[in-house]
């Protein structure tokens, strides 16, 4: 598999994968300097094929769930593989995070990058219409990791995407993420049902066990005595990101989440134009082959904030909107700010 590597002034280093845009490492400095890589993976390039926990992929057509493999255009009603009994999971079986993409590296002033290419046919798991994505890493040497998406269809489909890096800020091998100070600029939570499909209602987040509007540890409230945590076996949620309508930018970024880890002061900002921001507290992550070094990611290793639309938007028409007509272009920007103090 084809491997590249980008570095900034600063010595931050992101290495990445053509086979499913897979982000494999990335290390930064602690508050003393020291590096370490903070996101979980496997020395192998070869494993990524066969684990299911999305480690740092891009997932498309469709990232996260659509309720029973189907949804519908007008009177067409669309049946897609089901991958996760009984929903579709990030796009179906061999999807982006299991293709090959075509990278283009490139370098600029105070930055450098690849774009990644991919295109799907049409009928790929189901969808209708080819689309064309794009998708572009830019390291900066502000210590940011931009994500830009593109997408262009000729027939109106569903179009969903995410980058799937987990995180643990103290080291990929430093145990659980418990104890990460984990800040959402969000007042709304879609719960779910038993099959993690949104009830298609918004719950207010004050008060819960998913009240992160201040800093608070993960671990906190995640044994509380909550159906929804019940259900995810931990967080496996999407918020709803508090966007300030801006009429001269629509569109424009808005802070979405910080993750602090309080022994090494390493932070995580996040800001995005998506809609939604899926907490998802590694609840499987035990459940797969050992990563790097041979380390066995335990539950809870690592956290993954997937900036996306909502889950099965498709069948709720009351969510925001992701079908893209021949007319539109998909446009969305997620920023990756780290930092230590």
């Amino acid at each position: 598999m084809d491997c590249f590597t980008l570095t900034n002034a600063h010595g931050m280093e992101v290495r990445f994968l053509a086979y499913g845009g897979t982000i494999v490492s990335v290390r930064v400095p602690d508050r003393e300097g020291v590096f370490a890589d903070v996101t979980p993976g496997f020395d192998a390039a070869e494993a990524y094929r066969t684990d299911g926990r999305y480690f740092g992929a891009l997932v498309g057509r469709y990232a996260n769930r659509i309720a029973n493999g189907r949804f519908a255009i007008g009177d067409l009603v669309y049946v897609l593989p089901v991958n996760d009994p009984p929903n579709q999971l990030h796009g179906g079986p061999h999807a982006f995070s299991a293709r090959e993409w075509r990278v283009a590296p490139f370098e600029r002033a105070g930055a450098r990058g690849a774009v990644l290419c991919i295109r799907s046919d049409a009928g790929d798991n189901g969808y209708p219409g080819a689309l064309c994505v794009r998708v572009t890493y830019t390291l900066t040497d502000d210590n940011e990791l931009a994500v830009d998406y593109s997408a262009i269809a000729d027939a109106v489909t569903p179009v969903n995407l995410t980058q799937h890096a987990y995180w643990n800020l103290a080291g990929h091998d430093a145990g659980d993420i418990l104890d990460h100070e984990l800040t959402i600029n969000a007042t709304y939570f879609t719960p779910v049902d038993e099959t993690l499909i949104p009830t298609g209602v918004l719950r207010g987040v004050t008060g819960t066990a998913f009240d992160f509007a201040a800093p608070r540890a993960i671990g906190a409230r995640i044994g509380d005595d909550d159906e929804q945590l019940r259900i995810g076996g931990g967080y496996d949620h999407n918020f709803v990101i508090n966007h300030e309508i801006n009429h001269e930018r629509p569109g424009a970024l808005a802070f979405a989440a910080r993750l602090r880890d309080p022994r090494s002061g390493r932070t995580l900002e996040i800001f995005t134009t998506q809609p939604g921001l899926q907490l998802y507290s590694g609840n499987g992550m035990h459940h797969g082959q050992p990563g790097k070094g041979g380390y066995a990611y335990p539950r809870h290793g690592a956290v993954a904030l997937e900036t996306q639309h909502f889950p099965d938007s498709p069948n709720h028409p009351h969510f925001p909107s992701t079908f893209l007509s021949p007319e539109q272009e998909f446009t969305s920007r997620t920023i990756f700010r780290f930092s230590a103090a």
